[in-house]
């Protein structure tokens, strides 16, 4: 039943992250009113690091890498890690033996949560402008 579940999650998992892609490459989140603003940027006027993700996703749906960077530099970097941690899921559920990468060393996932916190800080630091949503 295990192999079932999983293989159930590994299909809702992906039919979900493609439907949002799809609504994200057709609904513009540079015009207002389609998305709910950044909460946190909305209660303290500064950028968490998830700020011009959904700018960045929908810019790189389309091809523009660059306005992707702009918008969200640490969300276009993470986008291609996450992929790879799909791909190896659905190998593994095809009975390959392909790598585990959500289960990190402790040391890994500290310096995950330090470099995430640093780009939360320096993207609210004056000079350091090219970290803020575009």
């Amino acid at each position: 039943m295990a192999g079932r579940r999983g293989f159930v999650s590994f299909v809702a998992v992906t039919a979900g992250s493609l439907a949002a892609a799809a609504t994200l490459a057709t609904v513009d989140p540079n015009r207002p009113g389609h998305y709910p603003a950044c909460p946190f940027l909305f209660a303290t006027g500064l950028y968490c690091p998830g700020c011009g993700s959904l700018r960045a996703i929908h810019d790189a749906l389309h091809g523009d890498l660059h306005g992707a960077l702009a918008r969200n530099p640490f969300a276009v970097v993470m986008a291609p890690l996450l992929a790879v941690a799909w791909v190896c899921w659905g190998l593994r559920l095809l009975g390959y033996d392909a790598p585990h990468p959500t289960r990190l060393r402790v040391g890994w996932i500290w310096a995950l949560l330090g470099v995430v916190l640093g780009y939360w800080v320096l993207r609210n630091v004056p000079g350091w402008t090219w970290l803020s949503p575009a």
